[in-house]
């Protein structure tokens, strides 16, 4: 009998560390290329990015595995007090396990404890679903530096 691959439930959710910037930098590279942008992330590496600010300001947290990142989600406060879903990554290898949908409810606990009313992304279309069952609405599209994306609101009811 073989034993199932492992879930979301089996990992550790946690805050991210500084020292961590370069695991997170290759975790977000390794999705990003599975992506839509792949030639323009090829063309532009210097658009993988983990700010050294928003691990210092507590506003990224990671899954992690058997001791290994495999996902990660950054949440930044906005001026009229919502949050935004700024970042959410998991590795490809370990998508379709429930844990993008564990950050996600990390990420709304989180902006909900901020005092954010609403928590909004702007997603890939191919991820519009995956958000869309995450309790996301779409409210329209939103340029990006590789193009229009779509924007989607989460009202966190507060």
């Amino acid at each position: 009998m073989s034993t199932p691959p492992p879930s979301a439930a089996d990992g550790l959710l946690r805050e991210a560390r500084v020292d961590e910037v370069a695991v997170l930098e290759d975790l977000q590279r390794e999705a990003s290329l599975t992506g839509e942008h792949r030639a323009d992330l090829l063309a532009h590496p210097e658009a993988i990015e983990v700010p050294l600010a928003d691990l210092r300001g507590h506003r990224v947290r990671v899954h992690e595995t058997g001791g290994v990142v495999d996902g990660y989600a950054t949440v930044l406060p906005l001026p009229d007090g919502d949050a935004e879903l700024d970042a959410l990554f998991v590795r490809p290898a370990r998508m379709r396990r429930g844990i993008g949908a564990r950050l996600v409810e990390d990420a709304v606990r989180r902006a909900r404890d901020g005092g954010a009313g609403l928590l909004v992304v702007t997603a890939a279309p191919a991820a519009e679903a995956f958000y869309a069952r995450c309790g996301f609405r779409t409210v329209g599209e939103a340029p990006t530096r590789f193009g229009p994306a779509i924007r989607m609101h989460r009202d966190l009811g507060t």
